[in-house]
């Protein structure tokens, strides 16, 4: 038991770190902030923050993990089902994540970047999340569609990712309207009468 001392005090300061990151990045944006401002966040040296990293990429990589990982938490805390609507809604609220998410989404594709596997595991993960969202609304007679709900869901988790591209560059960019958009065509009742897969804009 004296051995998990260490390691769990090590592993304790690594969330900690973390958790920082995530929140100054969020705030700030990734590219205009130091590491050593989140290191003095968590009373350390910007080396003593590297102690518990391989690199910066793995770092970042890590952000990205535990965005994802809190953002499924707070999807299970909310009553009924999680609307695509409110995590693209909570994307725009946090334009240094998103800065992050597609700056390292880029960097993955070389299969050596820390971040390859964290993409590479990610996106069977939410097809198949997203496939199982359409295939439930297409049993309940909210969707209709000749594409099979796989096919579907890459369409719809390109179309998420392509918007967060579009809004960086342009900050104008409605990046709820394409989802509301793609939704309505994919209605039975295309003329309002029926119920949509996403609810209506507040």
């Amino acid at each position: 038991m004296a051995k998990r001392g260490p390691y769990e005090k090590g592993e304790a300061k690594r969330t900690e770190i973390l958790h920082a990151a995530l929140e100054i990045f969020a705030a700030e944006g990734y590219r205009g902030t130091s590491l050593r401002k989140v290191a003095a966040r968590c009373n350390l040296s910007l080396p003593g923050l590297m102690h518990y990293f391989s690199s910066k990429e793995d770092l970042l990589t890590q952000v990205l993990r535990m965005r994802d990982e809190t953002a499924r938490v707070r999807q299970t805390e909310r009553p009924g089902e999680p609307s695509y609507r409110d995590i693209i809604r909570e994307g725009a609220q946090t334009p240094g994540l998103v800065e992050l998410f597609v700056s390292m989404a880029a960097a993955a594709s070389d299969p050596e970047h820390p971040a390859h596997a964290h993409f590479a595991e990610r996106y069977p993960v939410l097809r198949e999340r997203v496939a199982g969202y359409v295939r439930q609304r297409m049993d309940e007679g909210r969707l209709t569609t000749e594409i099979p709900p796989e096919r579907l869901a890459v369409l719809l988790l390109a179309l998420a990712d392509g918007i967060q591209l579009q809004w960086l560059i342009d900050r104008s960019t409605d990046m709820e309207q394409p989802i509301d958009d793609v939704f309505r065509l994919l209605a039975v009742d295309r003329d309002g009468g029926g119920e949509a897969a996403e609810p209506e804009r507040e």
